[in-house]
């Protein structure tokens, strides 16, 4: 590998590690590789009402099990800022069956073999009002996409916040019931 190779390729590294997307970075002879900057810094903020309706899981959950009869064990619930999606526990676990809840209207589609750990209703210890605090102070020009909330397998329920950067790219936040940033790794 010549010179010229090794330094087109350690320029490649270092704009990558900085937060530069790049539009090609080949080992052709050119001068310079195009480059594209993204500058996240010029981005707004996303907007209140597009943050995921964690306000409204409650209130799926509850039209939810009042049009199955009771309380349900639940794989997942998440919610977008525009749905609330239920994945209900059938069989023992055996199965799940999904829900998705918009504005008051359930639907639902076939369940679907499953395994993995479950929570109820009465498990659910978050504060809507405060979930988001945390991530927003600290990535503040992320798109927060989704709240997940899942069953661990060891009875503890764990809430996620799946999030995408202005620049590309996304993460998976585990935050505590009240919004605090416990992890973080990257989704591919």
């Amino acid at each position: 590998m010549s010179l010229r190779a090794i330094e087109r390729a350690a320029m490649c590294i270092a704009l990558l590690l900085g937060g530069a997307a790049l539009a090609s970075c080949s080992s052709s002879t050119s001068s310079k590789p195009p480059v594209t900057i993204c500058d996240p810094g010029k981005a707004k903020a996303q907007s209140p009402s597009d943050l995921p309706a964690v306000g409204d899981i409650r209130k799926a959950i509850a039209d939810l099990e009042h049009k199955l009869g009771g309380a349900q064990r639940y794989f997942e619930v998440n919610a977008t800022a525009r749905l609330v999606n239920l994945f209900v526990a059938l069989n023992d676990g055996a199965i799940a069956q999904p829900w998705t809840w918009v504005n008051g209207t359930l639907t639902s589609r076939e369940g679907q073999g499953a395994k993995g750990g479950t929570f109820t209703a009465a498990d659910l210890t978050f504060d809507a009002k405060a979930m988001f605090s945390d991530i927003r102070s600290q990535i503040p020009e992320a798109t927060l996409e989704s709240l997940y909330i899942n069953g661990d397998g060891k009875g503890n329920v764990v809430y996620g916040v799946i999030s995408s950067a202005k620049c590309g790219g996304g993460l998976d936040v585990t935050v505590s019931p009240t919004g605090k940033v416990k992890t973080v790794m990257p989704v591919d």
